[in-house]
């Protein structure tokens, strides 16, 4: 087992597989999101379902180790790439063919996924879960006290604003990148690919990452949209 965790293959076959379970984790919560648009009881009741539970909370600090896993092994082989270059970082030098920009800013976007996370947990899951586990049953939410399991208000009450509109739009497209390009590149370390299947994984991994994005980019612009023409609704 010291293999993996010592050598670049292990490092990278970790990140591999956390990656693969933190893209699935997103395609659950980009559907859940969606319901909002159709139902705003059905998604409260997935909120209620997935509140200060004792199988959310675990399953929420599984999440969080994900993250830090593939964030902590992301920043261990970049910096081990950075020492191996040497001074070559330093050179100006025209990208290698068929290289991906995002292939070569995988980490820059890593940071932006991650930054924007911060402004996400601090939005919802902090006076959501976090709330409930500390016994609140109610919270502030601009002038309005509500519930902790209403998501839809949440989600009604942030992307009624401008900035955060916009800052999400911004992370989506971010998130983009980094899953159209990892979602392949964590598919061909795992070793699910040859000479034909390896074209299919990356036309795969952009359909992914654009289900994914598009799905919370629709959700986000319907509430703004909802709340600048019909405020009522």
């Amino acid at each position: 087992m010291s293999w993996l965790l010592k050598s670049s293959i292990g490092k990278k076959l970790i990140m591999s597989i956390s990656g693969i379970a933190l893209v699935l984790f997103l395609l659950f919560h980009a559907a859940m999101n969606v319901t909002a648009v159709f139902s705003e009881e059905a998604y409260n009741t997935i909120c209620a379902l997935l509140g200060a539970n004792w199988y959310a909370v675990a399953g929420t600090a599984v999440l969080g180790g994900l993250v830090a896993v593939h964030f902590i092994y992301a920043l261990i082989l970049t910096l081990q790439n950075r020492k191996a270059r040497g001074n070559d970082r330093y050179a100006v030098n025209v990208r290698p063919k068929n290289v991906q920009w995002a292939s070569q800013n995988m980490f820059v976007l890593g940071v932006i996924v991650i930054g924007f996370l911060v402004l996400h947990f601090s939005q919802f899951w902090y006076k959501m879960m976090f709330a409930e586990l500390m016994g609140h049953h109610h919270v502030e939410l601009g002038d309005a006290t509500v519930s902790p399991q209403d998501g839809a208000a949440f989600i009604k009450y942030y992307f009624s604003k401008e900035w955060i509109v916009a800052a999400y739009l911004i992370w989506y497209v971010a998130l983009w990148f980094h899953l159209s390009h990892g979602f392949w590149s964590a598919v061909h370390t795992i070793g699910w690919n040859n000479r034909i299947w390896m074209n299919r994984w990356k036309v795969i991994g952009q359909v992914v990452a654009t289900i994914i994005c598009l799905a919370f980019a629709f959700v986000t612009i319907y509430f703004y949209a909802r709340a600048t023409f019909c405020p009522f609704v």
